[in-house]
């Protein structure tokens, strides 16, 4: 800690870019990040002064920096022959020619030291060793072959995040197929908007889950879903024995063989798995991603940047929908122990996490930063009730950390971690702004940009700027951008995702600033996003489940939450069919359709009444200038009258709004 690191009367008070943890030499000089500097120096003759310089040879010098990481990491890959990445921005090809397999990686040591822990809010703790696991990975991996599951078929589930859904995946990609996962709690229509686009060959599901407490069952909607996926060959029920869905074998039938442990050899830009945006302009895009790019750079993020290694137990509280489950279990490829979690974070109470944290022995403790503005604001001292001593970094990820977030972080769990804020996205299943084990930490900032990642911050005319804020860019090729996206064969919904507004450019739609000294704040979405607890869904995946009620005509969707990490409200304002009120009784009927068919933290807290929702003349709903209205703007700033095609909407969500305000 620093002498101005804030006591516990004041983080409130924190104020952006305050000093609040510095590592020692000791602490620098141990790091991974350091000795992959020696081992530069030792094999190349290259010598830099500071991460700045490091970084810089890294976004400018791609080859031989991702050489590097392959050598370094001693990743089975041969780049003897395989070309220096090539082309420019969208069409990019990395190291052409050379094979490797993710999951061989992940296995790669075999021995009794415990590599897996599952925890969950029910039920007993289960671990499995290192060759325990590869042991079930090789078992689960012949009863997919069982099932016909071979290279580039997809394998899909909805499953908790347990030992099943790890073993499942490890052996999905053993095989070259492609995996895609999704939380139990998403609707029917979720799942199946994600699901159907892919056509999966297998699907594992669970029929109920807990979490908070509660049973939820779900039999009757995996029925719904495994009906509406003709391309299934088979089911894998795994958990509870009731409601097995009908000609469903059961995890332990699939795991009743064994057969050698292979992995199936495959480019360096074979699909390893399907991931899926919000769903803002359309059906969620089915973001693919290559065993390549995954393996590099999650080895280099992890390793490096937050300093796992043999001796770390890793945990990211995440569901099997959210990209950090990704992350989380590639915890494996730098040889940690990985800690999975089932259920709700705050149940039975904000402590569980915590608890769970002293009870594992945890050395790498993420969360988002939603949960933890919510123990700040509950006032939680968990560093006093817990022995959270064994705590080396603490991260947080989707949304951005508030200054006095980082200052509670220090104060109540423990002045001694390195408090490492990430951002990236699903996009691309990593972070592009990290933590460094090498520099110091500053209250609500990102302390680097990423080893290999060519971060910038664009003005509207596409001049990069420093100590503005501006949009995220990259600048250059980065190998865990999406291979494609499923279904787009000519390319065009990517180049309009992240190519459109800067050509050559990719574009990832956040607000960043880059400081003079090369950290980075993030200062939310510069799109419509709603970002709920960390869990983000686009408007339009919301439209399609609650405009399918019939006495709504229309709505909209606003999530108010600001640039600075304040907790927001989330607004629902419908148009009524004719003759229709809003009774109590609908609007119950609302929450409960939101809560099943999406998910309960998108539930509105207020749903309203108007008579239009302001369109643009081409018929699209203005969702950012509305919470734009309810954060304080006047009409005549957020929109134009002339690009509307209803200006009397606008005016009276306006009005509304001002009334809301006075409340």
């Amino acid at each position: 800690m620093t002498d101005d690191t804030p006591n516990a009367a004041s983080a409130e008070d924190v104020k952006e870019g305050q000093l609040l943890w510095q590592p020692t030499e000791l602490q620098r000089a141990q790091s991974r990040m350091a000795d992959y500097l020696r081992y530069l120096a030792r094999t190349r003759g290259l010598h830099f002064d500071d991460y700045a310089s490091v970084q810089h040879w890294s976004v400018t010098e791609l080859r031989e920096f991702w050489g590097s990481i392959v050598e370094y990491f001693s990743l089975k890959l041969d780049l003897s022959g395989a070309p220096s990445p090539s082309g420019t921005l969208p069409h990019v090809r990395w190291f052409a020619g050379a094979t490797l397999n993710y999951a061989e990686h992940a296995l790669r040591v075999r021995d009794d030291k415990i590599a897996v822990v599952a925890r969950s809010e029910h039920g007993p703790r289960r671990t499995w060793t290192r060759a325990e696991l590869a042991h079930d990975v090789a078992r689960a991996r012949a009863g997919l072959r069982r099932l016909g599951v071979g290279r580039g078929d997809r394998v899909a589930a909805l499953l908790p995040n347990g030992g099943e859904a790890l073993i499942a995946f490890l052996a999905t990609a053993s095989l070259g197929a492609l995996w895609s996962s999704c939380a139990p709690e998403f609707g029917v229509s979720s799942v199946l908007d994600r699901f159907r686009q892919i056509e999966p060959t297998v699907l594992f599901t669970v029929t109920r889950y807990t979490y908070g407490g509660k049973v939820f069952e779900r039999a009757a909607d995996v029925a719904q879903i495994i009906a509406e996926l003709p391309s299934l060959r088979g089911t894998v029920s795994v958990g509870s024995d009731s409601g097995v869905p009908s000609g469903a074998i059961t995890f332990a039938e699939l795991l009743s063989e064994h057969e050698e442990l292979a992995f199936e050899q495959v480019p360096f830009e074979h699909p390893i798995w399907v991931l899926y945006s919000s769903g803002t302009t359309g059906l969620p895009k089915a973001i693919v991603h290559g065993h390549g790019g995954m393996l590099l750079e999650h080895s280099k993020a992890l390793a490096l940047h937050l300093d796992l290694g043999p001796k770390d137990v890793f945990f990211w509280y995440s569901t099997t929908g959210w990209m950090m489950w990704n992350m989380l279990v590639s915890g494996l490829l730098v040889g940690a122990r990985v800690v999975l979690y089932d259920g709700s974070p705050v149940h039975p109470g904000l402590y569980a996490l915590w608890k769970l944290a002293e009870e594992e022995q945890i050395t790498y403790f993420g969360a988002s930063a939603p949960y933890l503005t919510a123990c700040q604001k509950a006032k939680l001292e968990p560093g006093r009730e817990q022995d959270l001593t064994r705590i080396r970094g603490l991260g947080s990820t989707g949304a951005p950390l508030s200054a006095s977030g980082f200052g509670w972080v220090y104060d109540h769990v423990s002045g001694e971690l390195l408090l490492g804020s990430l951002s990236g996205g699903t996009d691309v299943c990593t972070a592009f702004l990290l933590p460094c084990p090498l520099l110091p930490v500053r209250a609500g900032e990102i302390q680097c940009r990423g080893l290999g990642v060519r971060v910038e911050a664009f003005d509207e005319q596409g001049r990069s700027v420093q100590d503005e804020v501006g949009e995220l860019v990259l600048t250059a090729p980065f190998p865990a951008m999406p291979l494609y996206f499923w279904g787009d064969a000519d390319g065009a919904r990517l180049q309009e995702s992240y190519f459109a507004m800067y050509p050559g450019v990719w574009r990832h739609g956040d607000w960043v600033k880059i400081t003079a000294a090369g950290s980075a704040v993030i200062y939310g979405r510069s799109d419509s996003t709603l970002n709920r607890g960390g869990v983000r869904m686009g408007t339009s995946e919301f439209y399609r489940v609650v405009e399918h009620i019939p006495e709504l005509a229309d709505s909209l969707v606003v999530d108010t939450g600001s640039l600075t990490n304040a907790t927001g409200t989330l607004y629902l304002f419908v148009v009524l069919a004719p003759g229709v009120e809003l009774s109590t009784t609908l609007k119950k009927r609302i929450s409960e359709t939101v809560r099943r068919e999406l998910s309960p933290r998108h539930v509105p807290d207020h749903i309203l009444r108007v008579r239009s929702v302001p369109r643009t003349i081409n018929g699209k709903k203005m969702e950012v200038p509305v919470k734009r209205l309810l954060l304080g703007a006047p009409v005549s700033s957020v929109a134009n009258p002339d690009t509307l095609a209803n200006p009397e909407a606008l005016a009276e969500l306006a009005a509304l709004a001002l009334e809301l305000r006075a409340q």
